[in-house]
């Protein structure tokens, strides 16, 4: 990667602070935790995701993973690429790099979704996938944990998470958390800029509201 490809101005860089890091040491990065990047419902939080480099070799390798298991059944790799990319998470102070990094791990996704599931593709799950996407990259400041106005100031609204579980079947649970701590205890790795979000009720801050639906129509709760 050139070096006008890893910023986008040089005002950019002045104000945010914005470089992108370039496909080589993503990877090389990524290889630092390659088993975790493997696991299909492995959680990985990026706390700058610019339009998403790291989590779209993280989710790349996930659904490779789900391609080599899944492949001979349509609804078991709907399923689990479902679930791949709803472990994928993401925050960034500029609204456009929140909407190019959701447009690019959805065209990766439903790339290799088309590639195995074919005539048997739906489009409520792209919707569904979609939505899981809305939740889980979103734009705001991973410093001080609150959401941003268009010009990147921090409001008082909380960032709010969803985590997501299949519980029975194609029932898929999602619970929405405020974080009291967005970069926990040793499960940060400053290496990667990557972090597992934490299981534990301490680190996840408050909970607020738990649905759980078909996974073709999470988008029904909203």
């Amino acid at each position: 990667m050139t070096l006008s490809k890893q910023i986008k101005s040089k005002n950019r860089v002045q104000e945010y602070g914005e470089v992108f890091t370039n496909e080589r040491e993503v990877k090389a990065m990524c290889d630092l935790v390659k088993e975790e990047t493997e696991r299909i419902d492995s959680r990985f939080l990026e706390p700058a995701c610019g339009d998403g480099n790291f989590l779209v070799e993280i989710l790349n390798r996930k659904l490779d993973v789900v391609k080599k298991k899944y492949k001979k059944s349509p609804l078991d790799y709907e399923k689990n690429a479902v679930l791949a990319i709803s472990s994928i998470y993401g925050v960034d102070i500029l609204i456009d790099n929140v909407l190019a990094c959701r447009k690019r791990l959805f065209n990766i996704w439903d790339k290799a979704y088309k590639s195995v599931c074919k005539n048997d593709c739906n489009d409520q799950t792209r919707d569904a996938v979609k939505f899981i996407l809305e939740k889980n990259i979103v734009c705001g400041n991973a410093l001080t944990l609150c959401c941003v106005d268009e010009n990147g100031k921090d409001t008082d609204k909380p960032i709010v998470f969803s985590e997501w579980a299949f519980i029975t079947g194609s029932m898929l649970q999602r619970s929405d958390y405020t974080f009291a701590e967005l970069l926990a205890k040793d499960e940060y790795d400053t290496k990667t800029q990557t972090s597992f979000l934490d299981n534990n009720a301490d680190s996840e801050g408050v909970f607020l509201k738990k649905y759980v639906s078909h996974y073709r129509r999470v988008q029904e709760n909203g």
